[in-house]
């Protein structure tokens, strides 16, 4: 199945200007009706027992299962599920969409780096209409700060990211390489690993943007700093920033890391023989492993995310996306009957069944989960570990009301430094440089 995860994004990213929002101003679609000031419980249900279409938009194929299960509680309610492509791609026709005023759906999959730039648009509907802010202590809160602006609530929580170590026991034990517990460590074990087995390596990276800012993230670093249409960007003098680019030079000098495009088939037969001996990933990644790297059963091991401290316990989000409900949708009612069921309700438990890693706390706590064992992990309670991680997230971090541009142009900045074309300190000055100059363009007061 395909667990939501975050990528580098490549080709050109949709623009965003502030101007281009032209939003609907009605609950059910443009009809030029008032916008309710709230929507009660029952409001809810007389819109389930009237029923009617609502249009989802979804890559994830857990989705698939919990569409068909609405239909069943509420008979009267046809749900069009329809993968409108994945990341980007969706963004771009969804933008398309709103601007065009026709086709927009009513529910659509966002991935936590892209909503701000929906939500500042005014082009998903803020969920407190509808009650969401007593859903407050639901999701972790990790999960529950990425859907939010502010008081404002844009979307729900369906699966969470929160990092941890995935290593190939086999490969480790076969060279004596301990499991490290520190950046400094993992550097240590790159390079016995690779002096060990030359075809070795402890890990493939070849720059991916939301890696880079889940380490910085992890390490304290607060890069973006948003206030409304206010920005600051500063990879220049953030100390998470710089202690990010000091580990990984070390890594790119030394040719420590596998260049192998991840998500492609060689970087996954790298993982299932051995030659990618590593992954610091979301908690999302235990069956993409599963699925992928098959051969390498029963070898994969989980330990929590290396520190940048000796004995810390910091972790950071990589991946996860919500639900959100486009303000042009046509059937806002249904639209949040169905996020609650699927993110909330009986549709969280089917997801997590199918293998998604959970956003709630009460999921992610129930003993049933915790004691898990995996066989592809050796019998390892696995969900032990990202669970106590899902609770480490160090909190205070932004996205921009642009990442979705931001991370499109990271290859030609940071990327560049992966294939030695200068520092990884260079490349996070141009990509900051960059930024800024597109984020004013685009009419933001960035800084």
């Amino acid at each position: 199945m395909s667990i939501t995860r975050r990528r580098a994004l490549l080709g050109a990213a949709m623009s965003i200007t502030l101007l281009a929002t032209g939003c609907s101003s009605s609950d059910e679609g443009t009809d030029g009706t008032a916008a309710p000031t709230s929507v009660s419980e029952a409001d809810i249900k007389a819109a389930l027992d009237a029923g009617g279409t609502i249009n989802v938009w979804a890559w994830d194929t857990t989705i698939t299962k919990v569409a068909a299960d609405f239909q069943t509680k509420y008979p009267k309610v046809k749900v069009n599920l329809t993968n409108a492509g994945t990341g980007n791609d969706q963004y771009t026709a969804l933008q398309n969409a709103i601007t065009a005023g026709t086709g927009v759906p009513d529910v659509a999959q966002i991935e936590y780096y892209a909503l701000p730039q929906f939500a500042l648009a005014k082009s998903v509907v803020d969920l407190n209409t509808y009650g969401a802010a007593s859903l407050n202590g639901t999701f972790t809160p990790g999960t529950w700060n990425a859907v939010h602006a502010g008081d404002k609530v844009y979307g729900f929580p369906i699966d969470s990211g929160p990092m941890a170590l995935f290593y190939n026991k086999e490969v480790f034990d076969k060279h004596q390489i301990a499991v490290p517990t520190t950046w400094e460590e993992y550097a240590a074990a790159a390079e016995k690993l690779h002096a060990a087995d030359p075809k070795a390596y402890i890990t493939s990276d070849s720059g991916d943007a939301g890696f880079t800012t889940s380490l910085i993230w992890q390490a304290g670093g607060k890069p973006y700093q948003v206030n409304g249409t206010d920005v600051t960007i500063n990879f220049a003098s953030d100390p998470g920033a710089q202690k990010f680019a000091a580990q990984w030079q070390k890594l790119i000098d030394k040719k420590l890391l596998s260049p192998v495009p991840g998500w492609t088939d060689e970087w996954y037969k790298g993982l299932g023989d051995g030659t990618i001996a590593t992954l610091v990933t979301g908690a999302w990644m235990p069956s993409n492993l599963e699925k992928g790297a098959a051969p390498a059963n029963g070898k994969w091991r989980v330990a929590p995310m290396p520190q940048w401290e000796a004995g810390g316990k910091a972790t950071a989000e990589n991946g996860g996306s919500s639900l959100a409900i486009p303000e042009k949708g046509a059937s806002k009612t249904l639209a949040y009957a169905f996020l609650k069921y699927a993110a909330v309700d009986e549709g969280a438990q089917t997801r997590i069944d199918d293998g998604a890693f959970p956003a709630t706390t009460k999921h992610l706590a129930a003993p049933e989960f915790q004691n898990k064992e995996f066989p592809y992990f050796g019998g390892q309670k696995v969900n032990e570990v990202l669970a106590a991680s899902a609770g480490q997230v160090v909190t205070g971090w932004s996205y921009l009301p642009f990442q979705v541009y931001a991370n499109s142009i990271y290859g030609d900045t940071v990327g560049k430094a992966y294939i030695g074309q200068g520092s990884v300190t260079d490349g996070l000055k141009a990509w900051q440089d960059a930024s800024v100059k597109y984020g004013t363009e685009q009419g933001f007061t960035v800084k």
